[in-house]
């Protein structure tokens, strides 16, 4: 009996890297790995050229980083999943891998074994955490509620969320680059997404835009 195998793409920027991972799932009946790409401008080629079930990306990459290529893939292909695969488990990456719409977070030194259960996982259209991204985040949502922060705030209707997320950085007084950094967007993006945030809101300085973030208690 025939079937489908699910189809991988790797990226990461070390070529020894890729070919590891390459090596671990070979010789799998359901897991085929389509092709493999060291960047993420590669890896946006790959899903059309080759429209893989998975990527499994690393997230520091030079260029595009690893969240905003997955920011990138889901805005032209929402199914298609992302596994993030990372040398550090950090609540920043994972947060900000969770808000580009990641299907799984999985360490780099993680086993064979829970390499493959994250990609039957995620085809299952389920979300795979290691056990070390899980205590973590709930760690983190567990000191908010404990502290009161974990509340819901309010929302502007006007800004887009990634809008918002620029703007409360611009309002503590982040520079440019910091934001961009923080977010794992380029410095170009942060600038377009300021305009644009002026633009909407009819504000033309910095210091109208920290009011406009107080009022509406994005910071």
């Amino acid at each position: 009996m025939s079937y489908s195998k699910t189809k991988i793409a790797i990226v990461d920027d070390h070529a020894l890297l890729r070919h590891g991972i390459q090596s671990l799932l070979q010789g799998l009946d359901d897991i085929e790995v389509i092709a493999t790409a060291s960047s993420g401008e590669e890896a946006v080629t790959l899903l059309t050229t080759h429209s893989p079930d998975i990527f499994l990306m690393d997230i520091m990459m030079k260029g595009m980083s690893g969240i905003e290529t997955t920011r990138w893939i889901k805005e032209q292909s929402p199914t298609t999943r992302v596994i993030l695969i990372s040398s550090e488990v950090n609540k920043e990456y994972i947060a900000a891998g969770i808000k580009a719409g990641i299907n799984g977070y999985l360490p780099k030194d993680s086993s064979r074994e829970a390499l493959v259960d994250s990609i039957h996982t995620v085809m299952k259209g389920e979300r795979y955490f290691s056990p070390e991204v899980t205590a973590l985040v709930f760690q983190d949502f567990y000191l908010k509620e404990k502290d009161g922060k974990g509340l819901p705030r309010q929302k502007t209707k006007v800004l887009s969320k990634r809008e918002e997320e620029v703007l409360a950085h611009i309002a503590s007084g982040k520079s440019l680059k910091e934001t961009a950094d923080e977010l794992f967007i380029s410095v170009k993006t942060v600038e377009t997404h300021k305009q644009h945030i002026q633009d909407k809101l009819g504000l033309k300085n910095t210091a109208l835009l920290v009011k406009y973030a107080i009022d509406n208690k994005l910071i």
